[in-house]
């Protein structure tokens, strides 16, 4: 009987945590966009060259940092030169 009722809150746990995990997913996402907008805007303000502050540009930025505005902007002014030249 006590075997069954640790299983039971052992399962019970689990599923806690796995319910915490899916509820703290999308605060991060948002919690990383944010960062990732000003980082853009500080950037736009102070930098020779200018991206669009758009919700996939803050993911890029706030979840890669540094790595991913350098890769924006190397995608935007050198890969695809035409399409920088429109930002």
């Amino acid at each position: 009987m006590e075997l069954a009722i640790l299983i039971q809150v052992a399962i019970g746990v689990a599923i806690l945590f796995v319910i915490k995990k899916i509820l703290s997913l999308p605060i991060w996402v948002l919690k990383n966009s944010i960062a990732g907008a000003i980082m853009l805007y500080i950037f736009n303000l102070f930098g020779f060259f200018t991206l669009k502050i758009t919700f996939i540009h803050c993911l890029i930025v706030g979840v890669l940092g540094i790595p991913g505005l350098i890769g924006l902007i190397i995608y935007f002014y050198q890969i695809v030169p035409e399409v920088g030249s429109l930002l």
